[in-house]
């Protein structure tokens, strides 16, 4: 049996909207995320695919402790992150990095990216000048920059080479933990499957775990384990990939399905339309809150919400439909 890494028990955000500007009250939330559970199992990459404005990005911000949990928990290696603090939580920051849809937002222009790279074993690590060069070499070589590299600026390289930069100093500090929010969604097609590529080298050599964010389920299938959906605040369906892409079951993973690239080009999926646009997360629809634009709805999902239940071996599916 594969050993968890990371846990997330009911994890919840809601954002409060306030009203007033010298004395304000709050008069509505965002539910944002709203009670999800899954686990990372060392090694493993889980996939959470959704449309723009699901939550899938606040997820990665509370995992990355960016954001603070309304409701819910999460482990790490069986620790709770609401209860450590200090050389704890600093362990913890070291142990879980992240790779963003657009580094060169976080790429200063003045500094070369040798240094940009050192960045992180400079302040976490007392490490020698000599040493932490070195490093910034193997890093470099790790995924496949020339050595020279680390004498440049961010503006002389490409959007896939920036990407190679934000993954060496996600590495810097030898994580277990990478979450990798729409890695390849900004690249080239033509580099989409270097970089796809070069991230599952990197991880069968060292054994990380990926958090892997997308809306493209092409990518997440390619690249996960594990397949999970997710729908305004809500996980639906949670199952591994060959699975999933052998019997996804929830309308709304159907329909991702089905907009998705044929893997062969005579293969032939049935076209499904979604009617209508994501309900506000202000104001989710009672019930299954897919129902409002569901093709299968039955008259309970508007009335009970379902919960999340075991189908089949490690595929869970929330749905009324039988």
């Amino acid at each position: 049996m594969n050993q968890i890494l990371l846990e997330v028990q009911n994890l919840t955000k809601h954002f409060p909207v306030t009203k007033g500007l010298i004395i304000t009250r709050q008069v509505a939330a965002v539910r944002a995320v709203d009670g999800i559970d899954f686990t990372i199992s060392k090694g493993e990459t889980l996939g959470l695919v959704g449309e723009s404005g699901c939550g899938k990005t606040t997820v990665a911000k509370l995992i990355l402790r960016l954001e603070r949990a309304t409701r819910g928990r999460i482990l790490f290696e069986g620790t709770d992150l609401d209860q450590i603090s200090g050389v704890m939580l600093r362990n913890y920051r070291r142990a879980v990095q992240a790779v963003l849809q657009d580094p060169y937002s976080s790429l200063s222009p003045r500094m070369k990216v040798g240094n940009f790279i050192a960045e992180p074993l400079i302040v976490n690590d007392s490490v020698p000048k000599k040493a932490v060069n070195e490093r910034v070499q193997e890093l470099l070589g790790l995924v496949e920059l020339p050595t020279g590299s680390g004498e440049l600026y961010p503006h002389q390289f490409s959007g896939g080479q920036r990407q190679r930069i934000a993954l060496a100093r996600a590495l810097a500090l030898n994580p277990r933990l990478i979450v990798l929010d729409e890695p390849i969604s900004a690249l080239d097609v033509s580099i989409r499957a270097q970089m796809m590529n070069l991230l599952r080298d990197i991880q069968e050599r060292f054994k990380l775990s990926y958090l892997l964010i997308a809306h493209d389920l092409v990518v997440i299938l390619h690249m996960s384990n594990r397949v999970a959906v997710m729908y305004l605040g809500k996980i639906v369906e949670i199952a591994q990939s060959e699975e999933f892409y052998q019997h996804c079951l929830h309308p709304y993973s159907q329909a991702l399905f089905s907009a998705a690239l044929p893997s062969l080009p005579d293969e032939k999926h049935e076209a499904i339309v979604l009617v209508g646009d994501v309900p506000s997360p202000l104001n989710p629809p009672a019930g299954c809150r897919f129902h409002t634009r569901c093709r299968s709805v039955k008259p309970i999902c508007s009335v009970e919400e379902p919960s999340l239940k075991e189908v089949a071996s490690g595929h869970w599916v929330a749905c009324h439909i039988d």
